[in-house]
Order: structure tokens, then sequence, then C-alpha cells
């Protein structure tokens, strides 16, 4: 019987071994997927912006255009902003478009016929959207019964009773009420030549804001050890993203109605949701959930607590999307809110958040709002049939959400 030498080198020992997957290569990937994922979806929208702006003769960025197309696709991000936390908690909502007509019947018939204040209407509005939202909740959290079906059964409902309590248009709306969706920030400072004082400095300071939380968050990441992006990567974000906050604010100062009101609204619910979902246990929650909801209720997630509250918020911003609608077209329409849902869900996906729920960002769901509004805009100027308007945006969602299932393929074959 031969003794092995212990000096030889065996097959294992001369192969070169693989490099192991350390915790720290693993994280840098995942974090250059993710910046990839948000440059695409960014540069997406740039692309769009600069197709439209040629096939419509440099229509479309005009000063007005640019407020009408914020002021068009306003109720899009709000309920975005909502239905980002329902996806990636692994739910959907079918029922926003219904809620959104019912709420806004109820606040014309507050205003119109209860005689009280297009404030005290809203307030009550928006106690009815969540009231909405908490029955919805209570379904899904505590009885169990899928969400599909809870606002399948919502849209039915709510589509109903707008019906009933509105039936024929209630028009006549209070003016402060209309100016909500039609007026804006405009001549408080005075002018620059054509373009209003203020909103440029509200756009300084949205991007002196924009910096100082990134660099903020970058000084977080460093003091805790934990991986970043590399340097020159960051400083050309923070470069572009300002110069189109910039060139958007310039625009927009030359508009007829300057800042709009609701593209403040807009931005405050945005800087609120960010932080909802980036630094608080709630917004960590709703990811557990979504990624793992067994491995999130044996870390002591109150799943229920967190679903119910999901939906209430849903129905929230559903009745703030209603006083956006309603004060835009001046009037309670029973058939308002027709495929808001559809809109709203397409902004999400399109902006990367995940079918399979657990992954998602308010900002991405917003950049898909933004290219579902341009889209929008861009074919109603060129006079594209609406039939054709909507092949294409079907098409998109299609492609946008083909493309994010292709990229975890390949992250997770990688």
């Amino acid at each position: 019987m031969t003794t092995p030498n212990p000096e030889a080198p065996t097959s294992s020992s001369a192969t070169t071994p693989a490099p192991e997957s350390t915790p720290q290569t693993a994280e840098a990937g995942r974090i250059r997927r993710s910046n990839l994922r948000e440059y695409g979806i960014l540069g997406a929208l740039v692309a769009i912006v600069a197709l439209f702006q040629v096939l419509t003769d440099g229509r479309l960025l005009m000063p007005d255009n640019v407020a009408s197309l914020i002021a068009q696709n306003a109720y899009v991000m709000v309920l975005a902003v909502g239905m980002v936390m329902v996806i990636v908690a692994g739910h959907i909502d079918l029922s926003v478009g219904s809620v959104v007509a019912f709420v806004g019947g109820f606040l014309a018939i507050a205003m119109m016929q209860w005689q009280l204040h297009w404030i005290i209407a809203i307030l009550l509005g928006l106690g009815l959207g969540a009231l909405i939202g908490a029955w919805q909740g209570f379904w899904v959290a505590f009885v169990g019964v899928p969400a599909f079906i809870v606002t399948l059964a919502g849209m039915l409902i709510f589509r109903g009773l707008a019906i009933v309590i509105v039936g024929e248009t209630i028009a006549g709306l209070p003016g402060g009420f209309v100016k909500v969706s039609n007026g804006g920030l405009l001549g408080g400072l005075g002018f620059l030549g054509h373009a209003d004082v203020l909103t440029l400095l509200v756009g300084l300071l949205a991007i002196a804001g924009l910096i100082v939380s990134q660099l903020r968050t970058r000084r977080t990441l460093r003091r805790h050890g934990l991986m970043m992006e590399p340097f020159g990567m960051f400083i050309g974000r923070l470069v572009v993203v300002g110069l189109l906050i910039g060139f958007f604010t310039w625009v927009l100062a030359s508009s007829a109605i300057g800042l709009p009101y609701v593209l403040v609204l807009v931005a405050l619910l945005i800087l609120a949701y960010g932080f909802l979902m980036g630094r608080t246990v709630f917004g960590r929650h709703i990811y557990a959930i979504g990624g793992n909801v067994h491995a999130a209720m044996l870390s002591g997630v109150n799943v229920k607590k967190t679903n119910f509250w999901i939906f209430v918020n849903m129905g929230l911003l559903a009745a703030v999307a209603s006083v956006i609608t309603t004060s835009r077209a001046g009037a309670a329409i029973a058939a308002a809110g027709q495929n808001y849902e559809l809109d709203a869900i397409a902004a999400c996906f399109i902006g990367g958040t995940a079918v399979t729920g657990g992954v998602g960002k308010i900002s991405g769901a917003i950049v898909g709002a933004l290219i579902m509004g341009v889209l929008n805009m861009g074919l109603s100027i060129m006079s594209v049939n609406p039939a054709w308007q909507q092949a294409i945006k079907g098409l998109v969602l299609l492609v946008a959400v083909a493309f994010d299932l292709l990229n975890k393929r390949r992250a997770a074959s990688a």
C-alpha cells in the first residue's frame, strides 16, 4: 500500500481557488445594481422628455405646458406614494379610483349643499378617506381576505356610491377650492425679467436641501462603516439632479401661475413619506413584510397592525388625490377617477417597485409617474389617437416590468 506524500500537491491545492463572496462584496454589488436601476429610470425620463421635445417642435417644455403637466399628473404622484407602500408590502389596491370619485362627490355636497367652508370640507373628506382605508384594512389585516379581493369589492362599492350621491355633475365649487389645483405662488417677491423670483428661490432651496441631505446620508454611512457608491458617481448624480431641478424651476418661473400649489403639496408628501419609508421602524416593517412575511413575524413585526395602517394611509392619500382632481375639474363627477388605480400601479412598476414586493422607493414611483405624464402630454400635443395612447402606455409598462424581472434573474444567477 502506497503512503501518500504529504508534501505532494493535491488536485485541489493545485487548482486556484475561486474568490469567495464576502458580505462586503455582496453589499457592494447590491448597491451598484440599485444605483444602476435608479439611474436607468432617471435616464429614461430625460430621454423621453428630449424625444417629445423634438417630436412636438419644442412645445412640450413651454412654461405653461410644464405647469399643466404637473397639475394634470399630481393625482398620479399622490396615489403612487401610497401605492408604493401597498405593493412593497405584497398587496395591491384596485379601489383608489372609485374612492377618488366617492370622496369628490362628498366634498361637493359638503360645500354646495351643506354650505361648509371649503377648508372644513377638505378636512372632512380626508377623514372619510382614512375611514374607507380603515374599512378595507380591517378585512385585509384582521379577517385575512386577500387585498386583491377586498379592493376589487371596494372598487365596485365606492363607484356605485359615487353614482348614487353625485348623480349629475355638481359644479360651481368655491373659488378658493378651485385654486388648489389651478393656482400657484406667483409674484410674491416680484419678477426677474419674466421669471417669478419666489419660484426661483424655492428651486434654489430645493437644490441646497438635496445637497445637504445627500451629504448627511453619506456621512452617516461612512460613520457606520457601510458601503457607499463611488464618490465620482455620487457627485455626478447630484450635479445631474440639481441641473434638472434648476431647469424645471426656471421654466415654471416663467409660467402663468409660477410655482403650482399642487407641486408644493407633492414635494411635501415626497419628503414626508421618503423619511417614513427610509428612516422609521414602520417603513422597515413594510419592507420586511414584503420581503418575507414569515421571517418578519418571527422577528416580532406586528404584521396585522402594519397592514391595517398601510391601507388607512392609502385611503387618506386617495382622499388627497380626490381633492386635487375635484379642484382641477371645478366640479364633482361620478365618472371621475376612471383607471386612476392603473395609472398609480403603472407608475410604481415603471419606477422600479418589484412585482413580488419588498423592493421599491417613493422617488422611483414619482419618476414613473412623470414618465407616464410626459407620455400623456407628448402624445396629446402630437394629436395621437387616445386608443393608441393607451396601447403605448401599456407597452411601456410591460417593458418596464420585464426589464426589472430580467435584472433580478441576472443578479440571482451572478
